[in-house]
């Protein structure tokens, strides 16, 4: 072979641009045009089918309230268009959905302006994209909108909405979410004079409280209820299964550090894990207890909030919170260890989902106390 010979590589990289970064901006450039229009798309095919349900559900519910036998005259109705809509399209417009259809209209009814769905329905306008992103009537996709359709609740269903949609739940996560009572333990673990803002607003972050629930269901974990794990199998539970526990924890939380290390003189001593909200612009420590908690592990953590707000926490940061999270605990003792202005909080953890009956009794009868 001749020593002048040019490879392959040599060649592509003789006919580069001198300026490697103009190549790197044009990549990067790209790959963020396509997300967005693959973005676009899926947002334009959402719309259209929130909308056609929307649609098909208000037309269903006009035809069946001129039947003399509305139950009856209503599944003849939904027979009829199921069939007709499968002969035309095929698979995808079965019975099930019709009924999905019409009870979503009957949920939703009044989201959309009239305007807007004449606009749709009607004159099929085009710019109507716009306006409907405008007026973002529906920031779900239909398969989110079942499982909400489920929940009976109109201000628990809002919230569930509000916060899927902030969160960028996946459907899973919405089933997860609502499977563990999320909307129930929040309000449980707040002021009374929030409980009509929270179901409006979504999960409110404005105070060390708001970040706390009570209790943390961890059923993602695996772990069974027994004496035999340990706080360090725990503790490695949780960091696999990391972005699951952040999601648990609420808004804001980001992962910074687990046995987190500092020394006084020659004793030592590691912080279970160490997070930090942005919301709240602060630090949250957290400690892992297996057995009932002690009025030592409230002091522990007292030294930990001391340490991180002389050492760590930055002036123009809000206090460290500390949250200490176990298997049983004494409300009594906590409250009475405590000083009233500590930034400390005890938190049970539960392996498994609770039962949404019985904390909807809670729910209802805490909220009954503010009447006597």
């Amino acid at each position: 072979m001749a020593k002048n010979s040019t490879s392959a590589g040599d060649l592509l990289k003789s006919n580069l641009p001198e300026n490697i970064e103009d190549i790197n901006d044009l990549c990067h450039n790209s790959i963020e045009l396509i997300r967005y229009a693959r973005g676009l798309v899926v947002q334009q095919i959402n719309i259209i089918e929130i909308m056609t349900y929307y649609a098909l559900g208000k037309w269903l519910i006009e035809v069946q309230q001129k039947g003399e036998d509305r139950a009856k005259y209503g599944e003849k109705v939904i027979d009829r268009l199921s069939e007709a809509l499968t002969e035309e399209f095929g698979r995808g417009y079965s019975r099930e959905t019709l009924r999905n259809a019409r009870k979503f209209y009957q949920t939703y009814q009044g989201r959309i302006s009239q305007t807007l769905f004449t606009e749709f329905i009607d004159q099929k306008s085009q710019t109507m994209f716009g306006k409907l992103k405008k007026e973002n009537p529906f920031r779900l996709s239909w398969s989110h909108y079942l499982i909400l359709m489920r929940v009976k609740n109109t201000e628990e269903r809002d919230f569930y909405e509000i916060e899927a949609a902030e969160g960028n739940w996946t459907v899973r996560t919405l089933q997860r979410q609502y499977g563990s009572s999320l909307y129930e333990r929040i309000l449980l673990s707040t002021d009374k004079d929030k409980v009509k803002e929270i179901a409006q607003k979504g999960q409110i972050v404005e105070k060390p409280q708001d970040v706390v629930k009570d209790p943390l269901v961890l059923e993602f974990l695996g772990l069974q209820e027994k004496p035999e794990y340990s706080e360090s199998e725990l503790e490695t539970r949780i960091i696999d299964h990391l972005q699951d526990f952040l999601m648990e924890m609420g808004k804001g939380f980001t992962f910074v550090d687990r046995q987190k290390r500092f020394t006084f003189d020659e004793d030592s001593f590691k912080v279970d894990l160490v997070l930090y909200n942005r919301l709240l612009r602060c630090f949250v420590l957290l400690d892992l207890k297996i057995g009932k908690l002690k009025h030592q592990d409230l002091g522990q953590m007292q030294m930990y909030v001391n340490y991180y707000d002389r050492y760590e926490k930055t002036e123009d940061e809000n206090p460290t919170i500390g949250i200490l999270l176990c298997s049983d605990k004494n409300d009594s003792m906590v409250e009475l260890t405590l000083p009233e202005d500590a930034n400390i909080y005890a938190a049970k953890y539960e392996l498994y989902l609770p039962d949404k009956k019985l904390l909807q009794r809670k729910l209802e009868e805490w909220l009954a106390e503010e009447d006597l």
